[in-house]
């Protein structure tokens, strides 16, 4: 068999593999978070939020909604350097984000059912 006939049977092959693919994870709510950012932040987005005092306040006396936690959860980026990850049951992440030019820092401890954000500040 000639290399192009394989090439092209694989092709075909490859075409229907990836449509039925898509028709079967279509309606699915699936997603490939394998990097540690991505795992990090979906294991935070899917747990009860609570705000700090300190937290709540900052949002608060400069204007902010608490709605930009969630854009930063959904595409911020974890400060693996600057966050604790040894500290027993709950670990301590630096998430930042860019917001109107600006950078905002979440300080989120992660425990088993709530994920707590202690502290935010936005940098010019």
């Amino acid at each position: 068999m000639k290399l192009i006939h394989r090439i092209g049977y694989f092709s075909v092959g490859l075409f229907f593999g990836i449509m039925i693919l898509l028709f079967f994870l279509s309606g699915k709510k699936t997603s490939c978070d394998y990097s540690p950012d991505a795992r990090v932040l979906k294991n935070i987005r899917i747990k009860e939020r609570v705000f700090t005092e300190e937290a709540f306040s900052y949002f608060e006396n400069n204007k902010l909604d608490t709605a930009l936690v969630s854009l930063s959860l959904e595409d911020g980026d974890v400060d693996f350097s600057r966050s604790n990850t040894e500290t027993g049951p709950c670990n301590i992440y630096l998430i930042t984000n860019e917001v109107d030019s600006a950078i905002l820092e979440l300080q989120i401890e992660n425990c088993d059912s709530t994920a707590t954000i202690q502290k935010a500040v936005l940098k010019d």
